[in-house]
């Protein structure tokens, strides 16, 4: 529920608009909500961490708004309810009228959706399902430098699910599409809520089964084989990328030392 922020207010603050977050020194402000100028702002609690709330603020500030990927260090149990907040604020940026009818929506009081009091529709936030893969040829791992990551890391293939398709063949037709390479042995890792903007990364392993590399270029800049000791710039710790990575360079040494 949203409620009226007093003086008596503290914990964490996600505060939010149109994807950016407000961090003040770099860092999620905790404190009371009087050391922030907060005070007859509204909120809405998301969680809990450490003991004490985090609080949802839908607002831009002056100064200080980021992307959410400065947190990517930080605890991964804080990263995904900094990424709950940054969601939520767009979504209900996004879901100020009623798609259906046009009407003024508000906010639910008990879950989190936008309701329209006009045709009751009921609005709920979209969550992308993506993939993404760690590819494994004997000693190396499949790496590419994407189109939009600039800095020179490379990182494991990835793409968004389609309508109709399983997890696992999206798996094998982004490979094919990206890379012009067939998988086999697919098998689920993990998953990761990914709020850039509103995606759920869920992570598989597979082995090398045929064909060449011949990269895309509207999605990548390069892809090569990488052998597990001698790789390039990697993803930050704390994705699950980076993850992907660091588990199929766990593999391949076990085999290298036998």
């Amino acid at each position: 529920m949203e409620l009226q922020i007093t003086e008596q207010h503290n914990g964490w603050w996600v505060i939010s608009q149109e994807g950016k977050l407000w961090l003040p020194e770099g860092e999620l402000p905790f404190g009371s909500a009087a050391q922030f100028s907060l005070t007859g702002k509204t909120a809405r609690q998301i969680g809990e961490w450490q003991g004490e709330p985090v609080w949802l603020v839908r607002q831009a500030m002056p100064n200080h708004m980021f992307s959410a990927r400065q947190l990517l260090d930080q605890d991964r149990g804080l990263f995904q309810l900094v990424g709950r907040g940054v969601q939520l604020s767009e979504f209900y940026r996004s879901h100020q009228f009623c798609g259906y009818c046009g009407h003024e929506m508000h906010v639910s009081k008990t879950e989190w959706a936008a309701l329209c009091g006009h045709c009751h529709e009921r609005y709920y936030p979209q969550i992308a399902p993506c993939i993404i893969v760690a590819i494994r040829k004997g000693d190396e791992i499949l790496l590419a430098q994407h189109v939009r990551h600039r800095n020179g890391i490379h990182t494991v293939l990835a793409g968004f699910v389609e309508v109709g398709e399983t997890l696992e063949e999206t798996v094998a037709r982004e490979v094919m599409e990206e890379s012009n390479i067939r998988v086999k042995n697919v098998r689920y890792v993990s998953s990761q809520p990914w709020p850039f903007p509103n995606s759920l990364m869920m992570a598989f392993m597979a082995d090398y089964d045929s064909g060449d590399i011949q990269h895309d270029p509207k999605e990548l800049l390069n892809a090569s084989w990488y052998r597990f000791d001698a790789l390039p710039q990697l993803p930050p710790p704390g994705t699950i990328a980076r993850r992907l990575i660091e588990d199929t360079v766990v593999l391949c040494r076990a085999e290298h030392e036998e």
